[in-house]
């Protein structure tokens, strides 16, 4: 692309200062007191969008928080790009674990972002990447080198399962049409290896709790007469697994994807060092199903692990009792085949049959989607790795993703297209985490790359 890098150049500050205002803003889609604040990152998109050069954006309101819809057209005879992004972020919690305030964006050099990296919840996952495909957009506009029509389709529930994404792309086919989806909320292995991601799992999260007596008790009256929810609990959570860490319940693995020996060579030719990625953990081993490496454990082979669990007292000092319930969050992931509503059966069957006599069981199951592995022979796989070679000087790496993004299975039953994901973050970015972050350099990389995704899926697609 013609002067993409100056262009990139002269406007780098305004990009970067641009990404941190949108970052100042709380859109947590988890929790209604931020209501407001989502709903005014929708206008800062939306603003944001028609900057970039977008001909029609609209707010479109969901039951939920509202999607952000914008397009231009510029020759009905040529291909159609459908951006999706997302602009909801995960609760900052636990905020003692911050070493800046999360909302509060704070530019810091580290021993891997030299060139400095942009810390704040949102950062990587999804603003910072979102906002790379508004910016290349500008790029393509302003230098009349957008080669094909594009869409955008910015939601604000992805981080509560979207919830209402479904429905409206039911309602609205004609206005979705495309001929490839380009997402950008996956990562790369490395600044000096890119990837591009072919593989999602998906994801069955529920929730569990645990009651025994009718209220809580004395634990030195009732201590070892009646069932304590807690233990019951921890040992029902601890059975889930084998000595060999597979899990444990009945049908869970039939429809599990075996790769072939083969497929297990290609992936191992990603370079990875796990003296590193121990380091970066400060763990002194790692921890999983038996017969596998650490990167096919956290990527084709299904998982389940709790994310929270609680029950009686937590405050300080002592309260000596037994409480009359106790309850955890518990997540799946899973890989191509498994259905995850089947799946949420399996588990609830399961954990409702291994519930001891003096307690009773409830399973509530909160969202889940299907896995994705998108193929490497399509023309939009092409075109992203002729974009990446441009950019790296290097051809990227196909890699399966251990993360979930539920709605891509669903773009393709809904809108009959392939995804692409075209990553930019680090696995050392803390998505989800304290002291979530963004290379400056990975988000101007993008800025960067993207635009060739246009150009060459063009060129490719006549």
């Amino acid at each position: 692309m013609k002067n993409i890098q100056s262009y990139i150049k002269e406007h780098k500050d305004r990009f970067v200062n641009e990404l941190i205002e949108l970052l100042r803003t709380p859109s947590i889609s988890a929790d209604s007191a931020y209501e407001k604040d989502v709903l005014k990152t929708a206008e800062s998109i939306k603003t944001s969008l028609k900057q970039a050069g977008c001909d029609r954006v609209e707010i479109c309101p969901t039951e939920g928080h509202p999607i952000v819809y914008g397009e231009k057209t510029i020759d009905k005879n040529l291909p159609t790009v459908l951006v999706y992004g997302h602009y909801d972020v995960q609760p900052p919690d636990p905020l003692n674990l911050w070493n800046s305030p999360p909302f509060e964006p704070v530019i810091k050099n580290t021993e891997l972002h030299p060139e400095g990296a942009i810390f704040a919840r949102g950062a990587c996952d999804d603003k910072g990447q979102m906002y790379m495909h508004v910016k290349a957009m500008e790029f393509m506009t302003q230098t009349n080198q957008l080669p094909c029509n594009v869409k955008f389709m910015i939601e604000g529930e992805e981080e509560v399962g979207s919830a209402n994404l479904g429905a409206f792309i039911k309602n609205n086919k004609e206005k979705l049409k495309n001929d490839v989806i380009l997402i950008s909320d996956t990562g790369m292995i490395t600044k000096k290896v890119p990837s591009i991601t072919t593989g999602l799992r998906g994801l069955s999260y529920v929730e569990v709790e645990v009651t025994g007596p009718n209220r809580d008790l004395h634990s030195g009256l009732y201590g070892g007469a009646v069932a304590n929810p807690i233990n019951v609990l921890t040992k029902m959570i601890a059975s889930l697994h084998d000595e060999n860490n597979h899990i444990t319940i009945p049908e869970f693995y039939d429809k599990v994807e075996e790769l072939s020996l083969e497929e297990r060579a290609e992936m191992a030719k990603a370079p990875f060092s796990l003296e590193h990625y121990k380091k970066s953990l400060d763990i002194d081993a790692v921890y999983g199903e038996s017969g596998y490496t650490t990167n096919e454990r956290n990527s084709i082979r299904p998982t389940l692990d709790v994310n929270g669990i609680w029950g009686g007292y937590t405050g300080e000092g002592a309260k000596t009792v037994i409480a009359s319930k106790a309850y955890a969050k518990i997540s799946m992931r899973l890989v191509p085949n498994q259905n995850w509503e089947e799946i949420t059966q399996l588990f609830t069957t399961h954990f409702e049959s291994i519930a001891p006599k003096g307690v009773k069981v409830k399973v509530t199951p909160h969202h889940g989607g299907q896995g994705y592995v998108t193929p490497i022979d399509s023309v939009g796989y092409q075109a992203a790795s002729k974009a990446y070679e441009d950019t790296f000087g290097k051809t990227p790496i196909p890699q399966r993703s251990g993360g979930s993004i539920p709605i891509v299975s669903l773009f393709e039953q809904e809108l009959k297209s392939k995804t692409i994901l075209m990553g930019f973050g680090l696995d050392s970015d803390a998505i989800h985490s304290p002291n979530e972050h963004f290379g400056i350099w990975n988000y101007l990389k993008g800025i960067e790359t993207i635009p060739y995704f246009y150009k060459y899926f063009t060129e490719l697609s006549k």
